[in-house]
């Protein structure tokens, strides 16, 4: 990294009030950006999902040290006067707070955004809840499982005729933490024009039903309920997971054009001519007769040799990879995109950085995911030099 490289945040800092993966995913995007972010957690025990496992490394759970990177530590309990105290203290001396309490809870214990911005007037305040804050559910707890259940993630994810199945990444609570970071970003921006602070919010089950934005507007042009069809696509087809002689691949062909490729490396011509499978509206009502035919040619192929002469081809195709065939993946290892730090407690540790780069650079790894209180020394000097 050059001398005079800075990272975009750097100068911000956040007040991070989160726990469990939405909200810390929220300040660690910020943090990875550059911003100063000060992790406030329980005294003792600390952020919940340290204690989410196994699988644990060194002293806290996996998860706990792929969400919370780049951060600082003080234990601080919000319900003495003392820590009131530093937390007022420090919400006057930031640019931005992060929560994920329950709706109102923070709130009832004096810490609500009017609170924050008498103190500071440009303080950007943003909440992460579960099912935002109006509506008869906006009071219930909730996770990732329950957003994907009941958004519809669940009722078009899986084959058809089996039970439903959650997606295997917590992709409503990563999400959330992303529009979470983005609200910031864009109040942050807003704040340079007017010098005025604001208060933003996601939730969780807005985010799940914006991931069914296309199903949902489907639905509303239709009338037809989405169904479960796997790895496909109800608009395209062919799209989906492939037999082959040793396992699967994974084949896109999107377009008409990619369709006459993929037909011409599997020498097979004449579906490309067939009159069910001429465009893509005929080959989506046709799926199934396609998929038939399609699978009868790729499981002689050995997946890698297939998916080298649809690589080829210019044909979107990729072997199914599993996570220990990822971690040592030629384009994960050429793209940098999983970090090392040496400087911690954990012997050759690995962490995933954020899919992005500037000017060439991906943000790096700064600070290792902290301890609980690991910093409270550190914050009193702040405090006390501020």
């Amino acid at each position: 990294m050059s001398p005079q490289w800075t990272l975009p945040l750097e100068g911000i800092r956040v007040v991070d009030l989160t726990r469990n993966v939405a909200g810390p995913y929220t300040s660690m995007i910020l943090a990875e950006l550059g911003a100063e972010v000060v992790k406030i957690e329980q005294p003792g025990t600390g952020d919940d999902i340290r204690s989410w496992g196994p699988p644990f490394w060194g002293d806290d759970s996996a998860m706990f040290l792929s969400l919370n990177r780049n951060k600082r530590s003080i234990e601080l309990d919000l319900r003495s006067d003392e820590g009131r105290q530093v937390l007022s203290e420090l919400v006057t001396r930031s640019d931005v707070v992060v929560e994920s309490f329950r709706p109102g809870s923070l709130a009832r214990m004096g810490y609500s955004y009017a609170w924050a911005a008498q103190l500071n007037p440009g303080i950007v305040f943003c909440h992460i809840t579960s099912y935002g804050s109006v509506g008869p559910m906006k009071d219930l707890p909730g996770y990732d499982l329950l957003m994907q259940a009941l958004s519809g993630i669940m009722s078009v994810t899986g084959e058809a005729g089996r039970p439903a199945v959650r997606v295997g990444v917590s992709v409503v609570d990563m999400g959330t933490g992303m529009w979470g970071a983005m609200a910031v970003l864009a109040a942050l921006q807003a704040k340079q024009r007017t010098g005025k602070g604001s208060e933003v919010q996601t939730s969780l089950f807005e985010t799940a039903i914006s991931w069914m934005s296309y199903h949902l507007t489907a639905y509303l042009a239709s009338g037809e309920i989405p169904r479960k069809l796997g790895t496909g696509n109800f608009s395209l087809a062919p799209y989906g997971t492939f037999p082959a002689a040793d396992g699967e691949v994974a084949i896109g062909a999107g377009n008409d054009s990619l369709f006459r490729r993929l037909c011409g490396v599997l020498q097979k011509p004449e579906l490309a001519s067939d009159e069910r499978f001429v465009t893509n509206p005929l080959r989506v009502q046709n799926r199934t007769s396609l998929t038939a035919e399609l699978e009868q040619v790729t499981s002689n192929w050995p997946s890698e040799k297939l998916v080298q002469a649809l690589y080829e081809g210019g044909v979107p195709a990729s072997l199914l990879r599993t996570v220990d065939q990822v971690a040592t993946e030629p384009q994960v290892q050429a793209l940098g995109i999983l970090q090392r730090f040496e400087r911690c407690d954990i012997p050759y540790f690995q962490s995933v950085g954020l899919p992005l780069t500037f000017d060439g650079v991906r943000p790096p790894l700064r600070l290792f995911p902290p301890r609980v209180g690991q910093h409270n020394d550190w914050l009193r000097e702040q405090l006390e030099s501020d």
